[in-house]
């Protein structure tokens, strides 16, 4: 796809987005929600002190395990100056090791298809959700586990420069993972891939339709979606039509369409917030972090929100290790996860928030308007509310442009899960230091770019894509 025309490119892409193919989605659904046995797995809590082949060191309690790769869960010190809450210490994952998150497309009579994989995840609340094609750390495709190689993996470790269609470093939850990294890959295969059972060829028309449904499109995934080439004029002349927000939509792929701020001006607030903010961070023991309490069982916040770190003994029926046990997060409350949207100038814009987290490699990322637990904000200041976060639960459902509950990463947090929504709103002076309004080509050009983006905002990025169908609020539900 590399080696093609912008405009190849984008009628392709165009047409897999409105490749439906409705008599295969019957067959896709039954795929969906009758796995088979590869898919099945059992994930259950345990003690901490019960986890097999993990160690707590004894001068810090940090938990590492005994090969010393995959992660460690440690204490960190967070500072942030003038900030609502200004310190506080907590348990984060540090996982400074890059991992693979790859999709393989390939062209079928003119439309793009991505062979994605039902994967089931130990921190899934709901068994399998669909995943792309490759999703391992360094430590799984280096095989430092002693099981099974990782299918698919050859596409993406030595790819034809021909072939990448998206290729960048992004991060993961600033709030729970330190510096956490992964590579986003879109690779184009011009060979012939037959597939085993948990893996099937899908059109993007028939992801987007996926993504309309609660919790059945993982994190992975939709990260990796977020890269694909949406802001290109093709594209928008290909997806042409319809009215007010769908036309707004559309025209915002069209990267010489107009917007509220230029991207020059966008960097350079960036920059300056980058350099405005101050965060300072630093390890801590893990055993005495100030208001954490720790048992045998887990590790929690005397208040009895934020989240705990827990143990999971895990049972699979087919992946690279068919037992492992390891620690993870799991959040208290569902979280709220939203952008408002609104057209200027006839171009759809969302409303970014440039966030300070403590886990980030250079101080803040690109934001949805409103990111927060809501059950959370009972112990903090009142002056932490997020400013927006009443015009978002607030908005009736004609204003509600897309509304789904999607799932964190399952391979480390437990059942954690946000309601992830676009809520059109017609408010004038929502910027300030912090918030600009930017022009969906401008948010996805920036996500072709490191640590600008964060993993919320484009999951939301690939949920606004899933609505160039046209079927409004949430796009189409797979047929029942």
């Amino acid at each position: 796809m590399a080696a093609r025309t912008r405009r190849d490119r984008a009628l392709a892409i165009a047409r897999s987005a409105s490749a439906i193919r409705a008599p295969e989605s019957d067959a896709v659904r039954r795929w969906l929600t009758t796995p088979g046995p590869a898919s099945r797995m059992t994930a259950d809590v345990v003690p901490l002190t019960a986890l097999q082949g993990w160690r707590r060191d004894p001068a810090t309690g940090d938990l590492h395990h005994e090969s010393g790769r995959f992660f460690t869960v440690q204490g960190l010190t967070a500072e942030i100056p003038g900030a609502p809450v200004d310190r506080w210490s907590q348990p984060i994952i540090s996982q400074p090791e890059i991992g693979i998150l790859g999709l393989l497309a390939r062209e079928s009579d003119g439309v793009l298809e991505f062979l994605m994989q039902l994967k089931r995840e130990p921190g899934n609340h709901n068994g399998v959700q669909l995943a792309p094609t490759v999703q391992a750390t360094r430590s799984n495709y280096t095989r430092v586990h002693g099981g099974r190689s990782v299918p698919f993996l050859e596409f993406f470790r030595d790819p034809p420069p021909h072939g990448l269609v998206a290729d960048v470093r992004q991060s993961e939850q600033g709030a729970w993972f330190f510096r956490k990294r992964n590579r986003n890959m879109i690779v184009l295969t011009d060979g012939h891939v037959d597939p085993p059972e948990e893996f099937r060829w899908l059109t993007l028309g028939q992801v987007h339709r996926a993504l309309a449904e609660d919790d059945l499109v993982n994190m992975d995934a939709r990260t990796v979606l977020s890269c694909l080439p949406f802001a290109d004029a093709g594209l928008a002349r290909e997806l042409g039509g319809g009215s007010g927000f769908r036309a707004a939509l559309v025209r915002s792929c069209d990267e010489d369409e107009p917007s509220r701020h230029t991207t020059d001006d966008l960097l350079m607030w960036i920059t300056d917030a980058r350099s405005r903010h101050e965060i300072r961070t630093s390890r801590a023991p893990l055993d005495g972090l100030p208001h954490w309490r720790r048992t045998d069982e887990k590790i929690s916040h005397e208040s009895g929100l934020f989240f705990d770190v827990v143990g999971v003994d895990v049972r699979a029926g087919k992946r690279e290790v068919l037992r492992w046990a390891q620690p993870m997060i799991r959040p208290h409350g569902e979280g709220v996860v939203a952008f408002l949207a609104k057209p200027i100038d006839g171009v759809l814009h969302v409303l970014a928030h440039a966030r300070v987290e403590p886990g980030y490699v250079d101080v803040i990322e690109l934001a949805p308007t409103v990111q927060c637990t809501p059950a959370n904000l009972a112990c903090l200041p009142a002056d932490a509310r997020p400013p927006f976060l009443d015009e978002v639960l607030g908005a009736g459902p004609e204003r509600i442009r897309y509304a789904a509950t999607l799932s964190e990463e399952g391979g480390r947090f437990h059942h954690a899960r946000n309601r992830y929504l676009v809520v059109e709103t017609d408010v004038e002076d929502a910027e300030s230091g912090d918030y600009r309004w930017v022009a969906l080509h401008q948010l996805a050009a920036l996500v072709r770019h490191s640590h600008y983006v964060n993993v919320q905002a484009r999951s939301l990025l690939a949920c606004l894509h899933s609505l160039f169908g046209g079927s409004g609020r949430g796009g189409a539900a797979l047929p029942t």
